[in-house]
């Protein structure tokens, strides 16, 4: 009886996947020089925005982006409320007096708690462009469309045409540096939602504006609650996602500018 020969070769291992030079250069929560500056501006920029938020005349500057960020928080609670049954009477999206929805039926927790966990991911998720210009890129489509959907509520002349320069800054800013700018465009609106929480307290406590905030609404809805212990509890959240993103930004995009421009030149190249 004839045998034959089986012949084995030892399983070839994975090839190891190749790191970076500034993953090489520095441990995966450690920040390099460059996501060092980015930490620095994100503080700045949460003083910048809390003081043109709030103070007159000078608020008027950043209308276009305090209308894409209430009207996202707006969106967040409407997709909420029709998503658990309820029906939707009125939505208000003002940067001077705040935003407002009214609704019947559906799940008023949810539907509360959407707004200010819709804005922190939004906000995260630009946050994170700050770290890469490729997903600033990305986001930029979102913003551009963003900026522009308001309008259709909006018939202050001035919030137009400060609109138009946004979208115009936008644009310009993927001509500079290889889209370099970008990155920090997206982070100024990375902040300004993920801290949206702030603003909004700020606004009905010390500036009563016209529409509570949601808040307020949180200690209506649960009255054995006070409005300050939810207005903490849903800072503190913010700001533990706010570490989050930051911690993700440093440990996923560890990239030198150079190798940044490369990975951004795969998608729409600019000079």
């Amino acid at each position: 009886m004839a045998s034959t020969a089986t012949s084995f070769r030892p399983p070839v291992a994975s090839p190891i996947p190749t790191l970076s030079a500034s993953q090489m250069a520095n441990p995966p929560l450690t920040p390099t020089s460059d996501q060092v500056v980015v930490l620095y501006v994100i503080i700045a920029m949460s003083v910048i925005i809390f003081g043109f938020w709030n103070v007159p005349v000078v608020r008027n500057l950043i209308n276009p982006l305090k209308l894409f960020t209430i009207g996202w928080h707006e969106l967040c609670h409407v997709t909420a409320a029709i998503l658990t049954g309820g029906r939707i009477l009125k939505i208000t999206i003002d940067p001077h007096v705040g935003g407002a929805t009214i609704v019947e039926g559906g799940s008023p927790w949810f539907t509360l708690s959407a707004g200010y966990i819709g804005s922190t991911l939004l906000g995260g998720a630009f946050l994170i462009a700050g770290w890469d210009t490729l997903v600033a890129k990305i986001l930029s489509f979102i913003l551009g469309v963003g900026l522009v959907i308001p309008l259709v509520l909006v018939r202050d002349k001035l919030t137009i045409v400060l609109t138009v320069g946004y979208e115009a800054m936008l644009i310009g800013f993927w001509f500079i540096d290889h889209a370099q700018a970008l990155r920090w465009y997206c982070l100024f609106i990375g902040v300004m939602n993920i801290l949206f929480v702030v603003w909004d307290v700020a606004d009905d406590r010390f500036f009563h504006k016209t529409n509570d905030s949601d808040a307020t609404q949180f200690a209506i809805l649960f009255p054995r609650i006070p409005g300050h212990v939810w207005a903490t509890f849903w800072i503190l959240f913010q700001l533990i996602c706010l570490g989050g993103f930051c911690l993700l930004g440093i440990f996923a995009f560890k990239l030198t500018k150079e190798e940044m421009d490369a990975q951004a030149a795969t998608f729409l190249p600019t000079r």
